[in-house]
């Protein structure tokens, strides 16, 4: 089970490292299932996820505070709009604009409600 836990784990970190370059791929919730997934396969995995330099501050913000740094914030806010925009330009169908626009306002409340750092 612990290799299969490892799998998981993987792919979360695979899909948190594309979150960082594509839009509206979240890439703090995938370091954190990627984190339960290795806590869970393999503590050496676990500690290296966490004490990463660039992977293991937003778990450990999200852990100790349930906290979002300011600047993560403000790019999510950054690449839902330009999504929004690209999806405006694209010329997509005013339902499927509309359902759009409620999921990621929902998002947006989400981040920002959270604390800050």
């Amino acid at each position: 089970m612990q290799f299969i836990w490892a799998i998981f784990g993987f792919a979360c970190l695979a899909f948190a490292i594309l979150g960082i370059v594509l839009p509206l791929v979240p890439t703090v919730p995938f370091l954190l299932l990627a984190a339960f997934f290795f806590a869970r396969s393999s503590n050496k995995l676990h500690d290296w996820l966490v004490s990463h330099p660039i992977f293991g501050p937003p778990i450990g913000d999200w852990r100790l505070r349930g906290a979002v740094r300011t600047n993560a914030k403000r790019l999510a806010t950054l690449s839902i709009g330009i999504v929004f925009l690209f999806s405006l330009v694209v010329g997509l169908k005013t339902i499927v604009l509309v359902i759009q626009a409620i999921i990621l306002v929902c998002v947006l409340i989400f981040i920002w409600t959270r604390p800050s750092l």
